[in-house]
């Protein structure tokens, strides 16, 4: 891995992170009035199941 390759998943980070805003902000303003509700031990375990899914996911592409 290099300098461009994280570079290059920073910006395919921010662009995926900006599509539901962009598409949705409203629907936004909701989920994020939702997670406020949520308590730490399930904040934590929404926090796991993304990493985890997020490295399913490269382990998959990189195979």
């Amino acid at each position: 891995m290099n300098w461009h390759d994280l570079g290059l998943g920073i910006a395919l980070f921010l662009v995926l992170e900006g599509i539901l805003p962009f598409l949705n902000p409203q629907g936004l303003r909701h989920m994020l009035e939702r997670i406020t509700t949520l308590n730490d031990a399930q904040l934590r375990f929404a926090g796991l199941s993304s990493m985890l899914l997020g490295l399913l996911l490269l382990y998959a592409v990189n195979r």
